[in-house]
């Protein structure tokens, strides 16, 4: 039975030998190394080639997202799972965008953190139940944030012209539904596909259906 090499990361003693001797009764974990540093979790990758480390994201001498980030450029098998005392949005997001693994709460349960190394060491992502409507939260807002952005160059009036013309409108009945002229109407067509960067009426059409631009009027 191959057993999964375990580098163990935090300023505090205690905290290292708690984590250990948890994680020794496990017979498939092996605690191949303990560091208290940012720098000193890079060398002792470097020297002993863990499966997992399991390290705080607040370190002495440096920060934790940022060991991360170094150890998983430089050991891209070598999987990090972030622990921390507070579900801190900022800190999240940092630590996946390093390439963490993992994310969970100090407060989890013995069992459930060795369910998270498990997982980790099978390759899957994992983030404490306590966080991951957050990440939801974040994503959904950064989906409505580049949605609206596809929509950023448009006036409010080629918006609605756009819907229109999505909508399967004529030139016409755009005029009339609008109080424009026609000639008015094929201008902000005419526009609305310069600024879209679209061929005709109905790729124009397909953007504003791909871009949900009913939501932004």
């Amino acid at each position: 039975m191959t057993r999964q090499r375990i580098l163990l990361v935090d300023d505090h003693e205690v905290v290292r030998l708690g984590l250990k001797a948890l994680l020794d009764k496990h017979p498939e974990f092996e605690v191949v190394a303990e560091a208290s540093s940012a720098n000193e979790a890079v060398e002792k990758t470097k020297g002993h080639e863990p499966d997992v480390v399991v390290m705080d994201i607040r370190l002495k001498g440096g920060s934790g997202i940022e060991a991360c980030e170094r150890i998983t450029e430089e050991f891209p098998d070598t999987k990090v799972i972030m622990l921390t005392s507070y579900a801190e949005d900022e800190m999240l997001f940092s630590a996946i965008r390093a390439g963490a693994a993992g994310y969970v709460l100090k407060q989890i349960g013995g069992d459930d953190l060795i369910k998270a190394i498990e997982s980790i060491g099978r390759g899957e992502a994992l983030l404490d139940p306590a966080v991951t409507q957050r990440v939801f939260q974040e994503v959904r807002k950064a989906a409505r944030e580049e949605e609206a952005s596809a929509f950023a160059e448009l006036t409010q009036q080629e918006m609605h012209v756009l819907q229109l013309v999505s909508e399967g409108r004529t030139n016409r009945q755009i005029a009339e539904m609008l109080y424009l002229g026609e000639g008015t109407v094929r201008n902000y067509v005419s526009s609305i596909l310069s600024k879209l960067n679209v061929r005709n009426r109905a790729e124009a059409a397909a953007y504003a259906v791909e871009h949900n631009l009913k939501d932004y009027l």
